[in-house]
């Protein structure tokens, strides 16, 4: 659905460090320094994009975003939890686990990246009606 997503940092290193480390993770490489200066992850998927904004101005969080990445299993949701708190993550909201509706069944991890934008780790999981 989405061709990519870019999200904001004051400090390309810091948060490349700290996204090298979730996204390594999930099975992705490690994020490419581009001409412009902007940290990508590229993958048949689409483009993770970490940038200074182009206005110049510091980057803010967005109030009500977060960006979602899929997991496969409950195992690595907690180990991109894990990897993301070591490299300057913070959990916010409830602790990595279950979260159900009667429309489904996720657990979940979420994180502030180091600049304060949210991020989580699903893994959808069955269910039984």
């Amino acid at each position: 659905m989405f061709s990519h997503i870019m999200i904001g940092s004051n400090n390309i290193q810091q948060s490349k460090q700290f996204y090298d480390a979730i996204m390594a993770v999930l099975g992705y490489s490690e994020g490419i320094i581009d001409a412009r200066g902007r940290c990508l992850y590229l993958s048949q998927e689409g483009v993770l994009g970490i940038t200074a904004p182009v206005n110049g101005e510091p980057s803010t969080v967005g109030n009500g975003m977060t960006v979602g990445f899929k997991a496969s299993s409950p195992a690595l949701v907690d180990a991109w939890h894990a990897a993301g708190v070591a490299n300057g993550g913070t959990t916010c909201e409830e602790p990595p686990g279950v979260r159900s509706s009667p429309e489904r069944k996720l657990y979940l991890a979420y994180l502030r990246d180091p600049f304060g934008n949210k991020v989580c780790a699903t893994h959808f999981m069955t269910t039984t009606k």
